[in-house]
């Protein structure tokens, strides 16, 4: 395939906008990349050279300069090629190196859930810090996702899944954040032809048969606003388009209706000449359709975040045919489609940083540098949610909060001591709970007092990363100052044991050697860890019991299973001589991605990554501890409940089914009841690949109805309960 002819077009599209363009620049960034990629193929079979070529086509379609193209052009070298920073530098200097640096994705070799967690809320804060900097960082990684969205299906179903995720979940309103609605846009429909394809095909149809039916109405409408604009004589276009598929889907399953309920799924779009217009055009349309109650938005005075302006009305239009229309200016409209990208960052002419007031929000998503990769990641998908409400100080400064907003975001959206020290709130004049959820529109009066201090509770409503971030640091400033002293404690506690003298405390131990030993900066921190559980008191005073003559009774393996954990291992990693046991809400097996959490006096709570207890836990993170399955083989006890239609020799088949499975049953209790009946196992299995295998050959034996996980004590409510599921054959 000849791709020179595609640059060479490329070339002129950003010709055709900045005639002064560096051109040598960008011929030698395709030259480079051309040489570095030669030989490398893309899933699809193309050339790889493909890929950087369409990101920098899309990067030209949005207008930007030059500097971005080649960084888009070279932007998969350091991950994907032979080609090194140093080189980078040498050829291109340090700006261009340092965005392509910066949309280089950190890898790790780890298999871990964790490693693979780690590496990417490591790669997407890089990303974010860089965009601070350099707004074109964020600008050619959307170009970069939207290609490889585009060629998504050369890939395998699970890569394709975890992707489109990505990208609903991340990219989609990183985009809408910048106000490119037109990328935005293309990413939620793709990643939804690729998430739900059935339900995508089925409302793409009944869309086309909706429009087909409504044809003779829309053009009615069309031919109408042409004519009002005439009448006014003012210089504008009417538009019309469907809105776009994913846009339309969430919309159904959020509001719980059906698609002939939509008030705005067909949208005309009018664009004058000014603001003025803009006003007379809604006079107008409101005087000849009748208005839906509620459905009005003025998003000319009170602008979105991201620039978006324009006013939004629905309407009744012929038979009943509701229909939505947005009136802009043609600048609005171009802000509208493709953002900070193509309108007031660039033609202003301003360096490409972050520190313009509408890109403010990109500094809140790093806020809080010490959070964990998960609490990360959680934090920037909470944080990128779309929607806003608009809220107003007493005074009538205007606040921008996410959706699902309380007092407390509001409180700490206005600075860091009012959160704090917030008491209470009156919202419109009346007093509400600090948990209230704020609207549009909503006057929120803040309430202080210098004796408030930030409550863990808070954590469980607050939505905003920066309310977040600033409760976990006191809350976490107050549990470090516990840990010290429980850390103490537990030392001296541990010295007594050995026989050491403690009559001044820790005063007569040099810890500085401990402190040293264990990797601490300082001496406050290695008693902090001994509090929190992730050092053991004994092995730190271990050194000063050699010094004295006495045994060393420490451990020095990391894998240590708790009394009764039935021979449970797994490693704590940077700890040693800490109890592990399973946690009973998930019951996770090896296989399982699986997270740590240091409880009070039991040791390390072992529970799988997706168990709905996490979001609890959650809320003292510096509890959490990073775990991995050891190498040693053990068996695990898992409770099953099996349901089958009573008849004989049911039982015998089932243990047969364990048996053929490599598996043992441990106990067994079954109960039957109006032909109906429950048997309660605990099964030895090695790991998650053996359970599934027992679960798969239990549902083979006839006669069977359905298994399921847990245990119980009335095993006779639990077959009633059941009996309807197993006479109707529930699987």
């Amino acid at each position: 395939m000849d791709t020179l002819p595609r640059f060479d077009d490329i070339l002129e599209q950003v010709q055709a906008y900045k005639p002064t363009c560096d051109e040598d620049l960008l011929r030698r960034a395709y030259v480079f990349s051309a040489m570095a990629h030669q030989g490398q193929v893309r899933a699809s079979g193309e050339p790889y050279l493909v890929h950087p070529l369409e990101v920098a086509r899309i990067l030209a379609e949005m207008r930007l300069d030059e500097v971005a193209i080649a960084v888009g052009l070279l932007h998969d070298l350091l991950e994907d090629t032979y080609v090194t920073e140093e080189t980078l530098r040498d050829q291109f200097g340090d700006r261009i190196t340092n965005l392509v640096k910066a949309l280089t994705k950190i890898t790790t070799l780890e298999k871990s859930y964790a490693a693979r967690q780690a590496a990417q809320a490591e790669s997407f804060r890089r990303m974010l810090l860089a965009s601070i900097e350099d707004i074109r960082v964020l600008l050619v990684k959307l170009a970069d996702r939207l290609h490889n969205m585009r060629t998504l299906n050369f890939l395998d179903e699970n890569k394709r899944q975890r992707i489109s995720q990505e990208t609903l979940e991340i990219y989609a309103p990183l985009a809408h954040r910048l106000g490119m609605g037109r990328i935005k846009a293309e990413l939620e429909d793709l990643a939804f032809w690729n998430l739900f394809p059935e339900e995508a095909r089925r409302l793409s149809e009944e869309l086309s048969a909706r429009r087909e039916k409504a044809s003779a109405a829309i053009e009615l409408v069309r031919s109408e606003l042409e004519h009002m604009l005439k009448e006014l004589s003012i210089e504008g276009e009417v538009r019309f388009r469907i809105k776009h598929l994913y846009s339309i889907w969430r919309k159904l399953n959020v509001q719980g209706i059906s698609l002939h309920e939509l008030f705005d799924f067909l949208a005309f779009r009018v664009v004058v000449d000014n603001v003025a217009n803009c006003y007379a055009v809604l006079g107008l349309v409101h005087q000849r359709w009748r208005p839906v109650p509620g459905r009005f938005k003025d998003y000319i005075s009170v602008p979105k975040s991201n620039g978006y302006q324009s006013l939004h009305t629905s309407l009744l239009g012929p038979e009943g045919l509701p229909f939505e229309v947005q009136i802009r200016t043609w600048d609005m409209d171009e802000v509208a489609e493709k953002g900070v990208a193509a309108h007031w960052l660039y033609k202003e002419g301003r360096d490409p940083g972050a520190d313009h007031p509408r890109l403010a929000w990109l500094r809140s998503l790093v806020e809080g540098q010490q959070e964990s990769p998960r609490e990360f990641l959680d934090s920037l998908r909470l944080n990128l949610y779309p929607e806003e409400v608009f809220c107003f100080t007493p005074k009538g400064e205007l606040v921008r909060l996410p959706r699902g907003a309380t007092p407390v975001d509001f409180a700490y959206a206005i600075h860091t001591e009012v959160g704090n020290t917030c008491v209470g709130a009156r919202v419109n004049g009346r007093l509400v709970p600090l948990r209230t959820v704020l609207k549009t529109g909503d006057i929120v009066e803040i309430q202080t007092s210098p004796n408030q201090v930030p409550r863990r509770g808070w954590l469980e409503f607050v939505v905003t990363a920066r309310a977040r971030t600033k409760i976990r640091a006191y809350l976490k400033k107050g549990e470090k100052d516990r840990a010290r002293v429980l850390g103490r404690k537990l030392l001296e506690r541990e010295a007594r044991r050995l026989g050491l003298a403690v009559k001044q405390g820790l005063e007569g131990f040099n810890l500085k050697e401990a402190v040293v030993h264990h990797g601490f900066a300082k001496e406050e921190d290695l008693l902090a860890a001994v509090g929190f559980g992730r050092l053991s008191a004994r092995e730190v005073m271990a050194v000063f019991a050699r010094e004295k003559g006495e045994p060393e009774k420490t451990s020095a393996s990391k894998v240590r299973p708790h009394p009764g954990s039935e021979g449970l291992v797994v490693e704590v990693m940077g700890d040693r001589d800490l109890l592990t046991f399973r946690a009973k809400c998930c019951q996770p097996l090896p296989g399982d991605p699986i997270v740590g959490y240091v409880t009070r006096g039991r040791g390390v709570a072992i529970h799988r990554r997706s168990c709905p207890n996490l979001r609890r836990l959650a809320l003292a993170p510096e509890r959490e501890v990073e775990v991995r399955w050891g190498s040693l083989g053990a068996s695990y006890p898992m409770p099953l409940h099996v349901f089958f239609e009573d008849r004989p020799g049911m039982l015998a088949a089932i243990s047969q089914a364990i048996t053929s499975a490599g598996s043992n049953i441990r106990t067994c209790h079954l109960a039957t009841e109006d032909r109906c009946g429950v048997v309660n196992l605990e099964v030895d299995v090695s790991g998650r690949d053996q359970l599934e295998k027992v679960v798969a050959l239990i549902r083979r034996v006839s006669g069977v109805t359905r298994v399921d996980f847990g245990f119980t004590r009335d095993f006779r409510q639990l077959v009633a309960t059941r009996g309807s599921e197993v006479a109707g054959g529930a699987r």
